[in-house]
């Protein structure tokens, strides 16, 4: 099994490394990629040292099994043809083709078979905030259907890569000496503040983000739900948060929407508000599952429940659901 990781010196790239051995993934080599800005610096895999070799369009993804691409949608774009050609699986975390009908968009919790049909050779990781709802409200639609969600986010500078992550730490840092903290990433300081606006706003007024949630829970979950979406940047590291309302097409009550949530794969129930137990994204980050809390009766709707749920953004959100697509497919020998 010969492994690649397009994108290896970003936070996701190093992310799969450390999933990939920490799952003591079946890999008998490995092979990274990368920028020019990156080229032939070296990363650790299992106790050896491998470099980084120049992204290029020539024959070096032939022989490779599965690549892991995290280098942004204009690289997949461009790359993809090349990475894929002598056969090579591409699982792509971009937003580059994750709603192209012939590629499938998969989270392994919720809809792992629709990996199987993949005729471009590409399958599509979804966008963060999508992947952890999507692990929720999978365990609830077992129970009864759902056809309208509204969410808030409050997402983490991960979302934004390893440099937002760094200005926001540089923010603070400034903040506590009385300097000016520099703005480059975001359109606001970030640092003791939020921003209601991630990606670029569409006609609608919208956010690209917040259509992506509308858009990509319908095609992962073969349904109708519609989904309201306000996405916002909080000044946490790596953790997103949503709060979810859900509406059924009859009234569920909470006992039936904990006990999907503690039989479902990839969730974790914290939930006890009388010992002030729910999910943050302080305790959450490193983490794999999906942690959801706050249950209860909507009191405006009776076939409404609302809940709190947090991921790690660079996990479960990025790289961990990337290697579950693969870890499945090489599970059921496709």
């Amino acid at each position: 099994m010969r492994i690649a990781v397009v994108g290896a010196s970003g936070a996701v790239g190093q992310e799969f490394l450390r999933i990939l051995e920490e799952h003591n993934f079946p890999c008998d080599e490995l092979l990274l990629f990368g920028s020019a800005r990156s080229a032939g610096q070296t990363r650790t895999f299992r106790g050896k040292e491998i470099e980084i070799k120049l992204l290029q369009h020539n024959d070096d993804f032939k022989g490779v099994d599965i690549a892991l691409v995290s280098a942004g949608g204009s690289v997949s774009k461009e790359f993809a043809q090349t990475i894929t050609k002598h056969g090579t699986l591409m699982i792509d975390n971009s937003s580059c083709y994750r709603m192209d009908n012939d590629v499938p968009l998969v989270v392994p919790e919720v809809n792992a078979e629709d990996a199987l049909n993949a005729p471009r050779r590409i399958i599509a990781n979804p966008n963060c905030t999508t992947i952890q709802m999507v692990v929720a409200l999978a365990a609830l639609e077992k129970v009864a259907h759902i056809r309208r969600v509204r969410v808030a986010t409050y997402q983490s500078a991960s979302g934004a890569g390893a440099t937002a992550m760094a200005e926001l730490e540089a923010q603070h840092a400034s903040l506590a000496k009385g300097e000016e903290p520099k703005v480059e990433k975001f359109a606001y300081q970030l640092a003791f503040n939020v921003i209601p606006h991630i990606d670029i706003f569409t006609e609608n007024d919208y956010t690209k983000e917040e259509m992506k949630m509308f858009n990509e829970t319908q095609k992962i979950m073969h349904s109708d739900i519609k989904v309201s979406a306000t996405c916002v940047r909080v000044p946490v590291m790596r953790a997103h948060s949503e709060a979810i309302w859900v509406e059924f097409d009859r009234p569920v009550s909470t006992a039936e929407a904990r006990a999907a949530f503690e039989a479902a794969e990839g969730v974790v129930v914290m939930d006890n508000p009388a010992e002030k137990e729910y999910p943050m994204p302080l305790f959450i980050a490193h983490k794999e599952p999906v942690y959801v809390g706050r249950i209860r009766e909507d009191i405006t709707d009776p076939n409404c429940l609302t809940f709190w749920c947090v991921a790690d953004q660079i996990k479960k959100g990025a790289a961990l659901n990337a290697v579950q697509i693969a870890e499945w497919l090489i599970k059921n020998k496709k």
